[in-house]
């Protein structure tokens, strides 16, 4: 999820909470995938809600900070 779907989102009403879960959803499927890969089966790292939220809210104070 990029940064202006998550401020598009949050603007229309979604708590940080259920974005941060979104992007966490997201994120760790993309890792998923490039995990299945033999040669890659040990790069990239899992996320927990708590950087997933911390991303989220870097994103919306860069945003607001901007605004």
């Amino acid at each position: 999820m990029s940064e202006d779907e998550i401020i598009e989102k949050w603007t229309r009403g979604l708590s940080k909470d259920q974005l941060a879960k979104i992007y966490k959803r997201e994120y760790n499927m993309r890792i998923t995938i490039i995990r299945s890969e033999v040669r890659n089966r040990h790069s990239g790292r899992f996320i927990t809600n708590y950087e997933a939220l911390k991303y989220v809210e870097q994103t919306i104070y860069r945003y607001l900070k901007r605004k």
